[in-house]
């Protein structure tokens, strides 16, 4: 299967932004698209006059030129795990439906020749069902690994963990994207960055903030990632000297 895995350092780190600049700035050069988020919760909070963010599974929709039923299944109102939201709502997931349901993405990004965007919940080790977290999903999907991640203090022990994380389930990391990275990056923003690749021994990109969900916005970010290389290429760990 073809597609990049997009997974963060915590939640509200721009896991969707990243997502969708990928799916805007992929449909901008003409690739087939899907997008997947196995479950959105927290549709019941209110949203901020004049915020113009739609929720997650909305945006990466319309970058994806997708019903947005369709990229994610599993919706739920509380603004807590999926785990714990479907909970509180009276429901079950379990960890057959959800490898059910990647083994389906796969059959159908195989068949259309598409290209597949997924987007994580949360952080890597946030539980989806019980004994399935999101580095389960990201291992039965086989997918290259992207690590949305903050600019700011304290982004290097919780990048650095995740890459240690998603390393021992053996995923193929991709690189990590900071975002959103500023115009003019601070001394510590320049200096986390480049901790980040030197201690993790990873590839690190950035992305710029957008300015509106519109998508050629997004496309606009989006274009200035490597996505093509990150596709094609499988990720090396570079070890210490």
């Amino acid at each position: 299967m073809r597609g990049l895995f997009v997974t963060g350092t915590d939640t509200g780190v721009g896991k969707t932004v990243l997502s969708a600049a990928l799916l805007a700035a992929m449909v901008a050069e003409g690739e087939p698209v899907r997008a997947y988020k196995p479950a959105v919760t927290g549709l019941q909070e209110p949203v901020a006059d004049g915020a113009g963010w739609p929720p997650d599974h909305e945006l990466l929709a319309a970058a994806a030129g997708m019903a947005a039923e369709l990229v994610a299944p599993l919706r739920y109102g509380p603004a807590a795990s999926p785990l714990l939201a479907a909970e509180i709502e009276g429901k079950r997931i379990d960890r057959e439906m959800l490898l059910a349901a990647g083994a389906e993405l796969t059959r159908t990004v195989e068949h259309e020749a598409t290209t597949v965007v997924v987007e994580g919940v949360g952080g890597l080790l946030s539980p989806l069902a019980e004994n399935f977290t999101v580095c389960d999903l990201a291992a039965s999907l086989r997918l290259p690994l992207l690590i949305a991640a903050r600019p700011g203090l304290g982004t290097i022990n919780h990048t650095l963990l995740t890459l240690q994380a998603a390393r021992a389930y053996g995923l193929d990391v991709r690189a990590v994207v900071i975002t959103p990275w500023p115009e003019q990056p601070s001394h510590l923003e320049r200096s986390n960055l480049e901790t980040i690749r030197r201690f993790g021994f990873v590839e690190v990109d950035t992305l710029a903030r957008a300015e509106s969900a519109e998508i050629a916005e997004l496309a606009r970010i989006g274009r200035a990632l490597p996505w093509q290389r990150w596709l094609g290429e499988r990720g090396a760990v570079r070890q210490p000297a």
